[in-house]
Formats: structure tokens, C-alpha cells, sequence
């Protein structure tokens, strides 16, 4: 039996659990930005167990968020099934997230560690101001996948309709421009407009 091509509709449970995901990796990621920014000189101690802790939180909810996405009734797991143009992406996208996952056990591995050589803590700091950036490179691309897919599927956007029902894209026949990499702009400028 051949594979559907398109996308029958939003799976509202898939969508849900997404969001909620996404909500508890967003709070996780917040705890840990503060117990980063506090004071560590004079009570390293103190600051390394309140970043492990926080840290130990972001584990198990980013966790549960690959193992959520990995369902078959995930967003990702429907858009990789209906869309065969996007497979690769969605694959790129959970492998990325795997390698995030590492880095986030490995740090914690090594915060965990009895602290005999004294905590860099400026290190520390560097190396999860790196994973929280990835971390959230990681969600834009998502949500620019999940968008794509479903705009593409039923050629609306999501959730911007006017008072009569239709979308832009709808009324003016256009779809939107898509976003390009850092990479192709310097290839490839975008033209540049006569109406300034």
C-alpha cells in the first residue's frame, strides 16, 4: 500500500504533547540560564550544585521531549511519513537533537564528579551558554519544519486567517517567501527592491 503524500490533518494530540514539550524544555532551559547568572566566585560549591541541579531538570524533560518526538503519533513522525521531501530534515533534526542530548549527559556526568580540582566555573558557563543557543536553534528549526509541513499540506497558514475566513496566502494567490540560510545569502543576495 502506497504512502499518503500529503498530510490529512493537524494531529491535535501530537500538536498538544509538542507544545506541552516544548513548554516544560523552555521552563528547564530558563532554571538553568539563572542558576548560571548567579555569583560563583567566593561559593562554588554552591553554584555547581544549583547548575547540576537545574541541569539534571533540563535532562530528563529534553529526555522525554526525543522520546515524545520519536512516537508515531508525533508531528515529526507524521511529517516524516506524509512528506517524503522533508524526511531528511526531520531526520537532521532528530540526530542534531540525539547529539544534543550527549552533550547535555556528558556535562552533567562531569558536574557530578566530586569537585577536587576546583569548578571553571567561566567554563561551565561558556559550555551551557553553547547548549542553551543549540537548544534553541534546535526549536526554531522544528517549528520552521512542523510550519512548512502543515502550510504546504493545506496551503493556509496557521491560525492567521482574516474575517472572511482565508489567509493571505489564499487571497493574494502568493505563498510566503521562505527563509534562507546565512550560507545562501552570501551565494546568492537577495534581489534587491526598487520600493524603498
Amino acid at each position: 500500500m502506497p504512502e499518503p503524500s500529503t498530510l490529512t490533518s493537524l494531529p491535535v494530540g501530537g500538536r498538544d504533547a509538542w507544545r506541552a514539550d516544548q513548554d516544560r524544555t523552555l521552563a528547564a532551559m530558563h532554571s538553568l540560564e539563572a542558576a548560571l547568572g548567579a555569583a560563583a566566585p567566593g561559593r562554588e560549591s554552591s553554584w555547581r550544585a544549583a547548575v547540576l541541579a537545574t541541569l539534571v531538570v533540563l535532562d530528563e524533560v529534553t529526555d522525554d521531549e526525543f522520546a515524545n518526538s520519536t512516537n508515531p503519533d508525533s508531528l515529526l513522525s507524521d511529517i516524516k511519513r506524509t512528506q517524503p521531501r522533508l524526511r531528511t530534515r526531520v531526520r537532521g533534526l532528530r540526530t542534531h537533537y540525539a547529539h544534543l542530548r550527549q552533550t547535555i549527559t556528558s556535562i552533567r556526568a562531569e558536574l557530578a564528579k566530586p569537585d577536587d580540582d576546583g569548578t571553571d566555573f567561566a567554563d561551565v558557563r561558556q559550555r551551557l551558554a553553547w547548549l542553551l543557543t543549540a537548544l534553541r536553534h534546535q526549536r526554531a528549526r522544528e517549528s520552521d519544519l512542523i510550519y512548512e509541513a502543515y502550510y504546504d499540506a493545506f496551503n493556509t497558514e496557521l491560525g492567521v486567517d482574516d474575517d472572511h475566513g482565508q489567509s493571505l496566502a489564499q487571497q493574494t494567490g502568493r505563498r510566503p517567501r521562505r527563509a534562507r540560510s546565512p550560507q545562501s545569502l552570501t551565494k546568492h543576495p537577495p534581489a534587491q527592491s526598487d520600493d524603498r
